[in-house]
C-alpha cells in the first residue's frame, strides 16, 4: 500500500471516529428555545399522571389557578436513563402526591409548562430519601 493510500485511510478513520463521538452531542437539544431561563415559576400540585418514557420522563400536575380553576401543569424531566441513575423509578411519584416545583417557564404563549425543576414533597424534604434538594450556591 502506498503512503497516500495510509494517509487517506487514516484521515477517513479519524473523520469518522470524530463523526461518531460528536453526533450525539449535536443530536441533543438546548431548552432555551422551549423554556425561558429568565421566566422562572413556582408551582404547588396533585400528581396525575407520570410518564417515565423516552426520550423525556414528564410528570402531569393539577395545580390551583387564581381564579379557583384546576390547571394541568406539564413538568419535563430528564431521560429515564438518567432518573434511574439517580434511584427514580415509575413508582416514585404516585398519582395524589402533592409536590412543588420551580423552574424555567415554558414560551409557548397559553402553556403550563416548565422544566429544569426543583422538586420537593409539599412539606419541602426531597421526593427520594437521600436526594439533595438544596440549590448550589457560589462561595464568596
Amino acid at each position: 500500500m502506498s503512503i497516500r493510500r495510509w494517509i487517506a485511510a487514516a484521515l477517513t478513520a479519524i473523520t469518522v471516529g470524530f463523526a461518531l463521538l460528536v453526533a450525539p452531542a449535536i443530536a441533543h437539544h438546548s431548552s432555551g428555545p422551549f423554556y425561558d431561563p429568565q421566566n422562572r415559576v413556582d408551582i404547588e400540585g396533585t400528581v396525575t399522571r407520570f410518564v417515565f418514557k423516552n426520550p423525556h420522563a414528564f410528570l402531569y400536575l393539577d395545580v390551583p389557578g387564581e381564579n379557583g380553576a384546576t390547571i394541568e401543569w406539564q413538568v419535563e424531566l430528564g431521560a429515564p436513563v438518567g432518573l434511574r441513575r439517580m434511584g427514580w423509578t415509575p413508582d416514585t411519584l404516585p398519582l395524589g402526591m402533592i409536590v412543588k416545583a420551580s423552574g424555567q417557564k415554558s414560551r409557548a404563549e397559553g402553556s403550563h409548562g416548565v422544566c429544569c425543576v426543583r422538586m420537593t414533597k409539599a412539606d419541602g424534604s426531597p421526593v427520594l430519601e437521600g436526594g439533595r434538594v438544596q440549590e448550589r450556591q457560589t462561595n464568596r
